[in-house]
């Protein structure tokens, strides 16, 4: 079906609350690293898929919090910035009967913005569903939401009713995104944000937090029909002592990272991967303006 209107959304919310989860769900790929551990993502990702003759671009932001590092207080710019030029903006919550701080600050700035808001509650598979009528007429109490949905992005509850919901707010114009494309973001971009997610993943307490992933080879080799993709990235962290965890007894954490983002990074490419890494320390880099623009944290 040809493309004869789009909509951006932009899904803000906490850390955790599955924001990364159903960009993937929708897009039928892993645009977006998911961990259990908070501030997973770090960058404004978009996520596009199709649903009719409408293309739908969700802009997929950091959890907002608390900034402590100019890191933390540039992700939570880039939330601030996303509800700012876009035709809808999703708030995605817990099932649970309480507007926290969080919650009433981005309400807050949606309500400046005059931008239309749905409110979506994440998760509704881990609560009885009647639990979630007093989270409704909470949430309705402290805004006029344009709707409120109930849904599972991991099980895929209530997601495809969002979708129809979404296709309301897209204005006739023509296709942004070619078809097949799913995210803006390039090959070598997503590959370290894999490597990152396994270390989300692997590594306990904040020593991943003070990780970033530097892809310094990327390239292909071999014939056409069975291509080998040669990956070296450099995984930085903020203290000695960190490296060495990283790294692990005999190298086996790193070998284990090293395997499960290989795995994945095969999926994602559909070819060969051989993937080569490497740790190095870069103190406090987290509050050095330089180094996040290396690592790509720039406006």
């Amino acid at each position: 079906m040809m493309i004869t209107k789009t909509a951006m959304i932009s899904i803000v919310g906490r850390a955790n609350v599955g924001k990364s989860t159903l960009t993937n769900a929708v897009t039928g790929d892993k645009v977006a690293i998911v961990s259990p551990k908070p501030q997973t993502t770090r960058n404004r990702i978009f996520g596009v898929f199709s649903h009719g003759d409408a293309q739908i671009v969700l802009l997929d932001t950091p959890g907002f919090h608390k900034a402590q590092t100019r890191l933390g207080e540039y992700m939570v710019g880039v939330v601030r910035d996303s509800v700012a030029d876009v035709d809808c903006v999703l708030l995605m919550v817990e099932p649970v009967d309480n507007v926290g701080t969080q919650e009433e600050m981005l309400i807050e700035h949606i309500k400046s913005s005059g931008v239309p808001c749905i409110l979506v509650i994440n998760k509704i598979d881990t609560v009885r569903f009647d639990l979630t009528l007093p989270i409704i007429e909470t949430y309705s109490k402290h805004y006029g939401f344009d709707a409120i949905l109930p849904i599972s992005a991991r099980k895929n509850l209530g997601v495809p009713e969002l979708l129809s919901m979404l296709t309301g707010y897209a204005k006739p114009g023509p296709q942004l995104f070619p078809d097949g494309m799913t995210t803006d973001q390039p090959e070598r971009q997503i590959v370290a944000e894999i490597i990152r997610e396994k270390l989300l993943i692997c590594l306990d307490k904040e020593i991943p937090h003070g990780t970033a992933v530097e892809i310094t080879e990327f390239s292909e080799r071999g014939d056409e029909d069975a291509p080998i993709i040669d990956v070296d990235a450099t995984i930085y962290c903020e203290k000695q002592s960190h490296k060495g965890m990283i790294i692990g007894k005999n190298g086996a954490m790193l070998k284990k990272i090293g395997q499960y983002a290989r795995e994945d990074i095969e999926r994602f490419m559909g070819a060969k991967v051989f993937l080569q890494t490497w740790v190095k320390v870069k103190e406090n880099w987290r509050d050095s303006r330089s180094m996040m623009k290396n690592f790509g944290y720039t406006k």
